[in-house]
């Protein structure tokens, strides 16, 4: 640590965060990091001297818990604790202990504007401000554990962020428009990785997923991808335990597609590969391809290495439901899935199905009562597996309505259930 007393600054050269498996709380420092301390804030690098995190020190910042944080994509996400504790915090609906309040349009219960709160405004204008003191301090002098930090730092200015976000994008052919609800798991921290593109349903309820048609990639193209993320997150590559399969229904691109990009990726981005904890691998599937999924393909993801998480997009398992929303499956298929969800979950102790069912006051009738006798009815977690999320459809004003909606079927539930906040990279 060094003080320089004169510019009122603070830095702490590499730190450690928590390494412990599990997340204990709000702490969402995980890995090695940075940190420049000033009267007013504290701000938090990655190992590559892009920013991470800011946090206010004044008494007038709206929580001691609460922070800025910066995305992959260039996305300033706030971290609230959420307007309300007790039995309707944040931890019983979301699962965390942590609201992200996102700063473009989405699905969330709680709609804090923190982002036309002026103290936080503030913040992101310190960051700016920053750089003028530590160009100051490169200038006058720095004490030699620092120069290499500072330098790593400036070169990450605002342009070179945004740059490098289009960089990212670049790489794996388009932005991820929305991450799997199981990416909570890893603080929606993953490295993402397309080998696939489009959707097989093109449900009129979404709009998050894109129009194009469904394709698998090629594999010399995951490769290419693969070792271009490499080179693009560098060092602080050993801060990620978590890979994202793309797009918008991985599963459906098949066993032999799936088992090259998990391999090629641990071998070559040795994810986890620091021991610590566990790997953990995301991706999306519909119902069709769940179901046409063979036993040796979860079979092989069990011994991959990683955690698996397979989000499964139910939507409805109300007939009527399904035609509003027009999802071209039936009511059977989404029992035979929702069936084998449990089946899988039991079987394979390193791969969990979680699925997503809708919530909204303007959905047919037939909804919730079929809903509710799903979950009431459904067997026991297996493992502590099967995760049901609920993903919000509503209007202004419903935010309060859906809430009491979703601690209904939440209490009546066998399985664990959250709301899913849709999220992007």
């Amino acid at each position: 640590m060094a003080v320089y007393p004169r510019h009122q600054i603070t830095i702490n050269g590499e730190k450690k965060g928590l390494q412990a498996k599990g997340k204990p709380g709000f702490d969402l420092r995980y890995g090695k990091y940075s940190e420049i301390i000033t009267p007013e804030h504290e701000f938090a690098f990655n190992l590559n001297g892009e920013i991470k995190f800011i946090k206010g020190r004044t008494m007038e910042w709206p929580h001691p818990f609460e922070q800025l944080k910066r995305t992959d994509g260039n996305d300033w996400v706030y971290y609230s604790c959420g307007k309300e504790g007790g039995e309707r915090g944040v931890i019983f609906w979301l699962g965390e202990y942590y609201l992200p309040c996102l700063p473009y349009p989405n699905n969330s219960l709680d709609r804090a504007e923190y982002f036309s709160n002026p103290v936080v405004m503030k913040a992101l204008g310190a960051w700016s401000m920053l750089f003028g003191t530590l160009y100051e301090l490169q200038a006058n002098g720095l004490q030699p554990g620092d120069k290499d930090l500072v330098e790593r730092i400036l070169a990450h200015d605002d342009n070179t962020l945004y740059q490098r976000s289009k960089r990212l994008r670049d790489i794996i052919g388009g932005r991820v428009s929305v991450l799997p609800p199981d990416t909570r798991h890893v603080d929606y921290e993953v490295v993402p990785l397309s080998i696939s593109q489009g959707c097989l349903y093109h449900c009129g309820f979404c709009c998050v997923k894109s129009s194009n048609k469904f394709q698998v990639r090629e594999k010399e193209d995951i490769l290419v991808q693969i070792k271009s993320l490499k080179e693009f997150f560098g060092r602080n590559l050993e801060n990620y335990r978590g890979l994202f399969l793309g797009d918008h229904d991985a599963l459906a691109a098949g066993e032999e597609a799936i088992s090259f990009a998990v391999k090629e990726a641990k071998e070559i981005l040795d994810i986890g590969g620091n021991g610590a904890q566990q790997p953990l691998l995301f991706f999306f599937g519909s119902v069709g391809a769940f179901l046409k999924s063979k036993p040796t393909l979860m079979e092989a993801l069990n011994r991959s290495g990683f955690r698996v998480y397979i989000n499964l997009g139910f939507e409805s398992v109300d007939p009527e439901t399904l035609k509003f929303i027009k999802k071209p499956i039936t009511r059977e298929q989404v029992l035979e899935a929702f069936e084998k969800m449990h089946a899988v979950n039991s079987r394979y102790e390193n791969v969990e199905i979680t699925g997503n069912f809708l919530m909204g006051e303007r959905l047919p009738q037939g909804h919730f009562p079929a809903l509710e006798d799903l979950l009431k009815n459904a067997p026991g977690p297996s493992r502590g597996k099967g995760a049901v999320y609920l993903s919000p459809l509503k209007n202004r004003g419903e935010d309060e309505q859906l809430l009491d909606r979703y601690f209904d079927l939440k209490s009546i539930s066998r399985l664990p259930v959250f709301v899913y906040l849709i999220q992007r990279l």
